[in-house]
Formats: C-alpha cells, sequence, structure tokens
C-alpha cells in the first residue's frame, strides 16, 4: 500500500461529495466495519511505485486506475518515459452515454479533468473503460444472495458492501435494476481485452465549463492516423458477469 497524491492536481485540498458517501459511505464500503490492514503502508510514494513498477516489469504490467487520474498524470509529468511505456485501462469517462456527475462528465474524470487530460493526450497506450460499458453489466440483489448463502464472513461483508452500493442505485438510477460494474469490468478489461469491443481513437478531456470534465475525441488529432487510445463501446455482458461470479465464488470458499 503506497500512499498518492492528496488532491486533484489543480487543488489544494481534498473533500469527499456528499453525493460520494451517498453511494459509497462514509469509510468507502458501505460502511461496513473491516479489520486493520494487516501490512503498514509503505515509504515510498505511489508515484514513484508507479513509475518504478513500469521500467522493472514492461510490457508485462497493466495499470488499472480505478478512481481520479491525478496519480498517473504525476507519474508522466515526473518521468518523460513513463507516457510511452505504461499499459493504462483505465475506469472513466463516458463517450456515448452521458455522465453519472453532470450530463456531460464521469466521476472519476471530474474529479481531476487536468490530470485525465494529460493522460489522454500523452500516454501511448490507454483503454478507456468507461460508463458506456459498465452500466452495461449490472449486479443484483440476486447474486449478493448467493454469497451470504454460503455462510461464510467474506461472503457476509461481501455482499453488505455491495448490496449498500445497490440501494444508492434504486434512488439515483432505478431504471437500470441493478448496480454497475465499474471497476471489476476495468479489471476483467486489463485480464481479458476480448471481454470489449473498442474503437481506436484520439481522446481530450474538457477543462472548462460548462462541459468540464467531458471525455471526448481530440479534434486536433482526429486525422492523426496514430491512435493512442481505445474506447469500450459494447461488453459480452453474460461472458463477464459468468466470469465475476465464478472468481468471487472460489475467493470466497478460499478466504471461509
Amino acid at each position: 500500500m503506497f500512499g498518492g497524491e492528496p488532491h486533484a492536481s489543480t487543488k489544494d485540498s481534498f473533500e469527499t461529495l456528499e453525493i460520494s458517501r451517498f453511494i459509497h459511505g462514509d469509510n468507502g464500503v458501505g460502511n461496513v466495519e473491516l479489520a486493520e490492514p494487516s501490512r503498514p503502508a509503505q515509504e515510498a510514494s505511489a508515484v514513484d511505485f508507479i513509475i518504478e513498477s513500469v521500467h522493472r516489469y514492461g510490457d508485462d504490467l497493466v495499470i488499472v486506475p480505478t478512481g481520479p487520474l491525478t496519480n498517473i498524470a504525476a507519474a508522466a509529468r515526473k518521468d518523460p518515459e513513463f507516457a510511452a511505456k505504461a499499459h493504462i485501462v483505465l475506469m472513466g469517462g463516458a463517450l456515448t452515454v452521458p455522465g453519472n456527475v453532470t450530463r456531460w462528465s464521469e466521476a472519476n474524470i471530474n474529479q481531476d479533468p487536468e490530470a485525465a487530460d494529460l493522460v489522454f493526450r500523452t500516454c501511448a497506450d490507454v483503454t478507456m473503460v468507461g460508463l458506456d460499458v459498465t452500466l452495461q453489466t449490472l449486479l443484483t440483489t440476486k447474486e449478493t444472495a448467493l454469497w451470504r448463502e454460503t455462510g461464510t464472513e467474506a461472503g457476509r461483508i461481501l455482499a453488505d458492501m455491495t448490496d449498500y452500493y445497490i440501494r444508492s442505485y434504486d434512488v439515483t438510477a432505478p431504471h437500470l435494476g441493478g448496480c454497475g460494474l465499474h471497476d471489476p469490468l476495468a479489471v476483467g478489461v486489463a485480464i481479458d481485452p476480448t471481454l470489449v469491443t473498442t474503437i481506436a481513437h484520439n481522446m481530450k478531456v474538457d477543462t472548462e465549463a460548462p462541459t468540464r470534465g467531458r471525455t471526448i475525441g481530440d479534434d486536433e488529432r482526429l486525422n492523426d492516423p496514430n491512435k493512442n487510445a481505445r474506447v469500450a463501446v459494447a461488453v459480452d455482458v453474460d461472458r463477464f458477469l459468468g466470469e465475476l461470479m465464478d472468481r468471487i465464488g472460489a475467493t470466497i470458499k478460499a478466504a471461509s
């Protein structure tokens, strides 16, 4: 565990938004009490760790940011070789659908649009797994009930966290009928890129109002034949959900 940047790249402090508390709970995991971490935080910074790891593992490493891109942008600014070498599969953005913070912006991108813009413009290999596909992969209480039925502590904790998240969707997006599997799909794509259909594109992020936080094609690089990004626009829902449930089921069983 490594400590990252303390706030967005253009701010001098960090504050949890009220909507974030509503969706994720005061502690970020649905107010479920967890045991203290068994490993202490490392002294090295997350930015230095990311840079070192890219140089050490090369093409064998895929970075999966599931939050704001502040640390990734900081790594790109600190080490010119990072942007050329890093393979990034990020959860964030919305190209063909509305955002979930504003009509234009998705939550992770909205937290630090400047950092996201830098990543999209400078990193050589970026796959965007955004709301276009993550909102097609839905989990319901039918699935979490299966975890409870294992009778294990791990199954109960995971079900409690996920049910809290599902209840927030019942308020914010009742038409979906479940919660979007945002971060899990990004991890899934990093493991198996064939889970999604992508389009090659050069992307940017709007950093000015009124469309601040919008992920959209970079008009200045529209005709550049070298595309540095791939944007997921379709997903094999049944295969992903099946593999996810199998993996989580095996993990719960191993934890017990």
